[in-house]
């Protein structure tokens, strides 16, 4: 695929994941697809790993927190990678502590659809907002 139809995948990616469109976002995934979040001490972190995994990552996110995307994000895309960098400002369900997260999404898209996605985020502030007091 070119690189402009893997940025293109990517962009619906992102408007699936604001839209919290499950069902979208399973339509763009590969079968196999892998989704890492890295950290420890936090509900999302882990590697999660099929649309089996990919709905379970959803389910988790819907219940334990808000996020939303104050700023475009920006799109650097090279080969079957595409780069995301953007920033979240979101809210822990659980404790009401809030958080803001600059982030980048390490995207790998083959044959139109997403194999592997790869989150580079502030682990520490979302540990810290998920810290109960």
């Amino acid at each position: 695929m070119s690189i402009e139809k893997n940025v293109h995948i990517a962009k619906n990616f992102l408007a699936a994941l604001g839209r919290r469109d499950k069902q979208g976002l399973l339509a763009l995934s590969a079968e196999d697809i892998e989704w890492i979040v890295p950290g420890e001490d936090w509900p999302l972190a882990g590697t999660h790993r099929g649309h089996a995994g990919l709905e379970n990552l959803l389910q988790k996110a819907n219940e334990t927190v808000e996020t939303s995307y104050p700023e475009p994000p920006e799109f650097i895309a090279q080969g079957d990678r595409v780069l995301v960098v953007g920033f979240a400002t979101g809210r822990i369900k659980a404790t009401n502590r809030k958080f803001e997260d600059h982030w980048v999404f390490a995207i790998s898209v083959r044959n139109g659809k997403l194999t592997n996605i790869r989150e580079y985020i502030d682990t520490q502030a979302l540990a810290r907002a998920s810290e109960m007091a």
